[in-house]
């Protein structure tokens, strides 16, 4: 592997001058006398002092999204649309401005920054067309006594929380069918990458969301604000993407006020290939579902269950396309592997690896911190991994691929469901029956069969067990913004 070294920043001073450093509630950004640092996962140098959100902040921010509810639900759905679709086309003219945000902020290339502005943007466009088909039913009871009506309605004021790993796609995939269905929001982003959903907000009020539709929060402490929001009755959703203990702790505080929830928490997605695999297409699949993100994704494959006649020539496979990443700033040209969000991240994966090692496990490449300004790890593959490594219980949240052998397809399934998380699984093989009792078996709320990226805007995105509830994307993500309502007339 080669290690680049930095380049010049031409367009980041020009670009952090263009991005709001306030809280945006009822359409005014507002400065607070205390602040948080953004930091440059790559440098550790200082991108961005922003606002940082109090309680009263919290409250206010709820008042400006309550204040305009009725007046937003009650907006044309094809206005909704219009302001949606204007917010996807300005995207689209800035795209270039959002990627190198979030390269800055979060640390992943430019290539794939690129790509998350293009997965981002779907959610605007696609909820943009969903505005307009927020359906009913309408039809006569069974015993001809009455007419029966089901009609859909926003949910209310919804609190919306993002991780740092996706800045963009996370926002958009909750603001925008939140909006498409007629609810104000008030977001807030990790304080460790704020300045991405930032920029979004100043967006979408150039797209022609009206004030006090969208509000957002920065903070230095999350339960500062989200306790006095949950416990207040005003507010109606809770949508959450994170950890699976924040998540249980945040399901226990919503229960007070009995909010709808949606939770997309933690993974251990385990990534299984069958000895009749296209080899080619499995190792191609892995390097994408492992090392997108820096491996810093909630649908990243954390354990490689391969059959033992082609686990070591997997391995060989993976471990010569994992010595040619280019490991480096973002920025620079080339780069495939960037920095960890920060110190903890390399700490964890560092404790997992070796862990894994001293229990029996063999280290092919990688392993180890690199020695260099920033936060980064190795891209790394180790084989043999054994049962009771720390490595397959827990979400590693970094570029290391850890390789485990099985000896036919109930092992397969015994190994991949061993998990207390179920949000996606993926499957190579060739055979077309054994897929379809894969899509049977695997208890995860979505799978890639010989696919090793899965995620779309059009698709519902999700999972089962401690995975979390609900869905997001497709058409059943704007149901999580809706409540229906049943009601019967006379019949005539």
């Amino acid at each position: 592997m080669t290690i680049q070294t930095d380049l010049p920043r031409t367009k980041q001073a020009e670009l952090l001058a263009k991005v709001p450093t306030g809280l945006f509630i009822g359409g005014e950004w507002r400065q607070t006398e205390k602040t948080i640092d953004v930091f440059d996962p790559s440098t550790g140098a200082v991108l961005a002092s922003i606002s940082d959100a109090s309680a009263a902040d919290a409250t206010a921010a709820l008042d400006a999204a309550v204040a305009v509810q009725d007046d937003w639900a009650a907006t044309a759905p094809r206005t909704r649309s219009n302001i949606l679709r204007k917010a996807f086309d300005l995207m689209q003219e800035r795209r270039d401005e959002f990627a190198l945000l979030m390269t800055l902020e979060m640390g992943k290339p430019l290539a794939e920054s690129n790509g998350e502005v293009t997965y981002g943007g779907e959610f605007l466009r696609w909820f943009s067309e969903e505005a307009v088909r927020i359906t009913g039913r309408y039809g006569t009871s069974p015993e001809g006594t009455g007419r029966m009506i089901v009609s859909q309605h926003p949910v209310g004021p919804c609190y919306l929380i993002t991780p740092w790993n996706f800045p963009l796609a996370m926002a958009t995939r909750k603001i925008a069918p939140a909006l498409a269905a007629g609810c104000t929001v008030i977001i807030k982003p990790a304080s460790l990458t704020p300045l991405t959903t930032l920029y979004f907000a100043k967006l979408l009020e150039e797209a022609g969301v009206p004030a006090g539709v969208v509000n957002v929060l920065t903070t230095s402490s999350s339960s500062a604000v989200t306790e006095p929001l949950l416990d207040d009755p005003r507010l109606r959703k809770l949508s959450f993407t994170g950890s699976t203990p924040v998540g249980q702790k945040l399901i226990q505080q919503s229960a007070k006020n009995v909010l709808r929830t949606s939770m997309e928490l933690g993974g251990n997605a385990p990534f299984v290939v069958f000895e009749d695999a296209n080899l080619d297409a499995a190792v191609d699949g892995a390097i994408a579902a492992k090392f997108r993100n820096i491996g810093q994704a909630c649908t990243a494959a954390n354990r490689f269950i391969v059959h033992a006649s082609i686990a070591d020539e997997f391995a060989r496979r993976v471990t010569d396309r994992v010595t040619a990443f280019s490991i480096g700033r973002g920025t620079e040209e080339g780069v495939t592997i960037g920095p960890l969000i920060d110190d903890r991240a390399v700490k964890k994966a560092g404790e997992l690896v070796d862990d894994a090692v001293a229990k029996g496990a063999t280290l092919l490449t990688g392993g180890k911190a690199v020695d260099r300004e920033g936060t980064f790890y190795e891209p790394t593959v180790i084989t043999d991994v054994r049962q009771g490594s720390n490595i397959l219980r827990e979400e590693i949240f970094g570029p290391v691929l850890a390789i485990v052998p099985f000896t036919d397809e109930a092992d397969a399934i015994r190994l991949a469901n061993d998990t207390e998380y179920g949000l996606v699984s993926y499957v190579f093989t060739q055979d077309l029956a054994r897929g379809q009792r894969m899509i049977d078996k695997l208890q995860t709320g979505m799978m890639g069969l010989n696919v090793g990226v899965i995620s779309n805007a059009a698709a519902p995105f999700g999972g089962v067990k401690q995975s979390g509830v609900g869905r997001e994307g497709g058409l059943e993500g704007i149901h999580e913004y809706l409540s229906t309502k049943y009601t019967m007339t006379p019949a005539t």
